[in-house]
């Protein structure tokens, strides 16, 4: 598999620093850096983004997070390694993910349960790295970033 182009943030290198800036600021409210990932790697996989999926693989083992841990993200309804908190924030990760799913896109029974584990500086931090991560699998998906060419 061959890229079709450079990744936009790297033809347009202003691009770059807002961008990151907006991971830094999603990254700043105190959540497990794990959780970060984790909510990361569970958004690529849905959005068929294999670069970043690669990066929140490699992350996560960085970060000391087990094989069953990683390799089951994408099934956490039905692995027993995560806690409520962790699939909590999973859950509300994919409704924001997938809006077009339902008519009310993130139903309120998913926000209540978030938000009972979570603070509103850190229920912004989990939407806004979520939207964070939808926009770079917005921009490798379509270009075919290989995985681990960055």
């Amino acid at each position: 598999m061959e890229a079709r182009m450079k990744n936009p943030a790297t033809i347009i290198p202003a691009a770059m620093k807002p961008i990151m800036e907006l991971v830094g600021a999603a990254q700043s409210q105190g959540l497990p850096q794990e959780l970060m990932e984790m909510i990361h790697l569970r958004v690529s996989q849905i959005n068929g983004c294999s670069f970043c999926v690669d990066a929140g693989l490699k992350n996560l083992r960085k970060l000391g997070e087990s094989d069953e841990r990683i390799g089951l993200v994408a099934a956490w309804r039905e692995a027993p390694y995560y806690t409520e908190t962790e699939r909590a924030a999973l859950e509300l990760a994919e409704a924001a993910t997938r809006l077009a799913d339902r008519a009310d896109a993130v139903p309120d029974e998913v926000w209540d349960n978030a938000a009972d584990h979570f603070d509103d500086k850190q229920l912004a931090s989990i939407l806004l790295m979520t939207a964070v991560t939808n926009l770079f699998n917005r921009l490798n998906a379509p270009i075919r970033q290989i995985a681990g060419s960055w």
